[in-house]
């Protein structure tokens, strides 16, 4: 069996594979590789080379900037906007959501918008009363026609751009793919708007996700935070005037502790550590040790007033709450703690501890199982300590800030970088990879996000299946098998024109991408595309684009490629709604 069979059929058995899915689409396509390299059609290093590929790391990098984009809750923003800007008018609430996901899609990728704006879509319909899947549907329809806008958008644009350079077929530009995409997602809007409330399903969630934009007044609520709660302003007079905060110790007034510290010119909290006159600390405790503290300190003592809602001041860009548990057999059983208690470090609080419900206020606390800890402190701070399995976390401090914090810390630097990569791009400064390399590694070295987001926010499945099936698309090429198959495509189709053969090849990407994944689909069909170009002497160009077009057409079924996928299942702890796959051929 000479290489060209042993390579289709090695190929052939993985889309079976693919559309079968016996095991994860992961395995298949390293199996193949593997395959390849057993039956000595590819070398080791030609057989592993995938996973190094440039386009391997533009899309982990694109994956990584979309975590930071989301992080900062620009994707909360956006849902806020969408509501305040459409009203209780569902025809211009759907119109806008299609035209943000598709901006998103077009800036940081189809994966990344969709996990941006999916939990704005559910918490959306939980508000408005709207079917989730009325809204679902048609923002997974966006971001794939919003990532046919730059070539950012999709995973098969950069393998097009990036082989069409590598076999001198020429520069696909930053935006030339919007002549394609534009008037796709146009008449997407159209027809959802038109035919949207007849063809999409109209199915709800057995477990709604809760809705967290309100989560800290709750918090507040269930705490029961408000109770005895006083200001104390810090006059020039005060010997507080000029310290850290941090290092303020108020341990020897029994069942006093402090909340949180407002910034005198906006009442927000506090950024800087030193404080300044006109400052306010939050403090519960007992009256007469309130008073005892604010006449030591010589501070003025104030009823908690309605100028800054509780809630707003201790969830905000910069500071989070989140309520934890303390599990059987933790380390931390047996432990004294109180409220107010803060970490070495002084950068988390306890503000409360609740036991069956009800709130423990002796001075000194001995923890059980089952306790109810509340913890207030900076985002990244509570990201530190509550990845310690001795905690278990009741909500997670990511989910809550990426819902209730809108443009939160970063975001301005976030779109700097955002514009950064755009230019670097569209005009060609440097290589796709490294402009996407160095503006993830940005987000890191602002302090945008830090690495552990960075690894968990990574669809990591993604990432490994590209690698994994370059290697068969090499394989293609090497053996011969891509040629043939563009010769016979040429021979049946050539008598009718370039053009003929160049729909030809958009059908069959079109009816592959509907049963494997689009970016496999892609990797599989462009060797056939440049061979065709060839054997006729035409340029490669609008053959690579018919292919790409052809394999981000996977609209039929939900399962090829992550957009639909994520849409499909809900996403891991957003949402428990499923629409069948019938749906999607509507």
């Amino acid at each position: 069996m000479n290489d060209i069979a042993v390579t289709l059929s090695i190929i052939g058995l993985a889309l079976v594979l693919f559309a079968w899915n016996p095991v994860p689409a992961i395995v298949v396509a390293v199996g193949a590789s593997l395959a390849l390299y057993f039956t000595g059609v590819l070398t080791m290093p030609e057989a592993l080379t995938g996973f190094g590929d440039p386009v391997v790391v533009l899309i982990a990098a694109l994956l990584a900037i979309a975590v930071a984009v989301e992080t900062t809750g620009i994707g909360a923003w956006a849902g806020q906007l969408l509501l305040r800007l459409s009203g209780a008018n569902e025809t211009t609430l759907l119109v806008a959501l299609m035209v943000v996901a598709a901006i998103f899609s077009g800036l940081i990728g189809m994966n990344g918008a969709v996990a941006a704006l999916l939990p704005v879509a559910v918490i959306i319909a939980v508000r408005t009363g709207i079917s989730p899947s009325q809204l679902m549907i048609p923002l997974a329809l966006a971001c794939l026609k919003g990532a046919k806008l730059t070539m950012l958008g999709s995973p098969v644009n950069v393998i097009a751009a990036t082989q069409a350079e590598e076999f001198g077929a020429g520069h696909i530009g930053f935006f030339a793919w919007s002549v394609l995409g534009m008037p796709q997602l146009i008449g997407s809007i159209i027809i959802v708007i038109f035919l949207g409330q007849r063809l999409l399903p109209e199915r709800k969630s057995e477990s709604i996700p809760a809705d967290f934009s309100g989560h800290a007044h709750t918090l507040v609520q269930h705490y029961n935070l408000e109770h005895g709660l006083r200001q104390l302003a810090v006059p020039a007079t005060s010997p507080l005037v000029g310290t850290s905060r941090k290092a303020l110790d108020i341990s020897a007034y029994v069942g006093v502790r402090a909340v949180a510290f407002l910034d005198h010119e906006d009442d927000r909290p506090l950024e800087r550590d030193r404080l300044e006159a006109g400052d306010l600390i939050l403090v519960r405790g007992d009256g007469h040790e309130v008073d005892r503290l604010a006449a030591d300190l010589r501070v003025e003592v104030r009823e908690h007033g309605e100028k800054a809602a509780l809630g707003d001041v201790l969830l905000s860009r910069d500071s989070g709450l989140a309520e934890v548990v303390v599990p059987e057999r933790s380390a931390l059983i047996g432990s004294t703690v109180f409220p107010g208690m803060t970490s070495e470090d002084h950068e988390v609080m306890i503000l409360a501890v609740q036991r069956g419900g009800a709130e423990l206020v002796r001075p000194r606390l001995t923890l059980r199982s089952g306790d109810h800890l509340l913890l207030q402190g900076s985002w990244p701070a509570l990201e530190r300590y509550l990845s310690s399995a001795q905690l278990l976390v009741i909500d997670s401090p990511d989910q809550v800030r990426t819902q209730a914090v809108a443009l939160g810390r970063g975001t301005k630097r976030v779109f700097a970088i955002l514009a950064l990569l755009v230019v670097l791009l569209v005009f060609n400064i440097t290589p796709a990879p490294i402009a996407c390399f160095l503006c993830a590694c940005l987000t890191v070295i602002t302090g945008v996000v830090r690495l552990p987001q960075i690894y968990r926010g990574i669809d990591w499945n993604t990432v490994l299946l590209i690698g994994a099936m370059i290697a068969p698309a090499r394989a293609m090429e090497k053996s011969g098998a891509a040629e043939m198959i563009g010769n016979q495509i040429v021979n049946l189709l050539g008598d009718f024109g370039p053009i003929a053969v160049l729909v030809g090849l958009f059908m069959a990407a079109t009816l592959i991408t509907q049963f494997i994944s689009n970016t496999s689909t892609a990797l599989v069909m462009m060797p056939i595309a440049f061979a065709a170009a060839g054997d006729m002497a035409v340029s490669a160009l609008p053959m690579v684009m018919s292919v790409a077009m052809g394999a981000s057409a996977s609209f039929l079924t939900p399962f090829a490629n992550g957009v639909s996928l994520m849409v499909f299942t809900g996403r891991a702890a957003t949402s428990s709604v499923t629409f069948g796959a019938s749906a999607w051929s509507s």
